[in-house]
């Protein structure tokens, strides 16, 4: 999970309005048979044979990170629409439309999430520090992410609308998900020093950290059966590369180029990496068939080209699922493995559009 705070570096090179040469020519649509649900749109590609109709949730700005509730009637996202200079978080309700404010409008934000019952909302925001976006990350440096230290775990109650901190520290706290059977929390920290994963319970106690290997490890998801995590990572290795590590992680940044898939137990024990292959692997999540994980990657190709691929637990396996020439990325699974949510710049209406995008999915 990481974030439109990310996301708008990846997206510059998306073209606009017009088709791409390998996208299919418009086709005959179905009869919607969920009224509340967009119409669907010709968006697929040639070769995306997982992918059925296609429906847009989002048209304008940079929205990313669409998460469905438990029962895949809501989402809650992402997204720097209109005059805003920074992401906000957004509830929407796929059967209506409407669309619902769910962070302060101040600060920065990432990362949402349902907590159980879907009567409140998780997520990351700087809001306490500072009214504004803070200093964008320094690009002179290279290609870096910013890890703000003034990211911080937040509640929303969506009933009453009470706010509330969950699990504060003076470090950067942020990439908050819930367990499928509603018991535990995952995130990313860097409360001891270096970007490590942690569980907690949902109320805030039981704090155990998960990573201790110096290197950034994040964006954790829960398997179906709240076992295991799925997640990403960049470990360091040569006296080099450590080197760098440090130096920009003292300045509050990463360089996300060699991110691999890894995957561990609830507990922290038997790690082990799900892919190899020098490129940038990100947006992990578990088919509901516990075997498989969907995750955004630019090993097609290298540079801002990403597609998400579908894996085996065990590193084989490994197809291409998107043929979109500039970027997907974020996916997450409905329940039953109907419908797969994704950010894309597919179609988008201005080159720097990153829409949200729901696809029946093909097994």
């Amino acid at each position: 999970m990481w974030t439109l705070l990310l996301l708008p570096s990846l997206a510059l090179t998306a073209s606009a309005q017009e088709p791409h040469p390998n996208q299919e020519p418009p086709v005959p649509l179905p009869v919607d048979p969920e009224p509340g649900l967009p119409t669907p749109e010709p968006l697929r590609f040639a070769g995306e044979r997982h992918f059925g109709a296609i429906r847009r949730l989002t048209t304008e700005g940079e929205s990313a990170e669409g998460y469905f509730s438990s029962d895949d009637t809501r989402i809650v996202y992402q997204a720097k629409v209109g005059d805003a200079e920074c992401d906000q978080i957004y509830l929407l309700d796929l059967l209506t439309g409407a669309r619902r404010l769910v962070s302060t409008g101040r600060g920065r934000t990432t990362c949402s999430f349902f907590m159980p019952g879907d009567r409140k909302v998780v997520f990351a925001s700087t809001h306490a520090a500072a009214d504004d976006c803070l200093e964008p990350p320094d690009y002179s440096m290279g290609y870096v992410w910013k890890i703000y230290p003034e990211f911080d775990l937040w509640v929303r109650d969506l009933d009453t609308w009470e706010l509330t901190p969950l699990a504060p520290s003076p470090a950067y706290d942020a990439e908050a998900v819930v367990s499928p059977d509603g018991t535990k929390i995952a995130f990313t920290s860097r409360r001891n020093g270096d970007l490590d994963i942690y569980v907690m319970n949902v109320d805030g106690t039981g704090l155990i950290q998960l990573t201790d290997e110096l290197g950034y490890d994040g964006g954790p998801f829960f398997s179906p059966d709240s076992k295991r995590l799925v997640y990403r990572a960049y470990h360091p290795k040569s006296p080099e590369e450590i080197a760098r590590y440090q130096e920009l992680l003292d300045q509050d940044v990463i360089e996300p180029m060699a991110l691999q898939i890894m995957v561990m137990d609830v507990d922290g024990s038997n790690k082990r990496q799900v892919t190899d292959n020098g490129a940038a692997n990100f947006a992990p999540y578990w088919h509901p068939d516990g075997r498989r994980i969907i995750y955004s990657s630019n090993q097609a190709g290298g540079g801002r080209n990403f597609d998400l691929w579908m894996i085996s637990e065990d590193g084989s396996d490994n197809e291409r699922i998107t043929y979109c020439p500039s970027f997907d990325g974020f996916p997450m699974f409905s329940k039953d493995g109907r419908r797969l949510i994704f950010a894309s710049n597919r179609n988008n209406a201005h080159p720097h559009d990153t829409n949200l995008f729901v696809a029946e999915w093909i097994d």
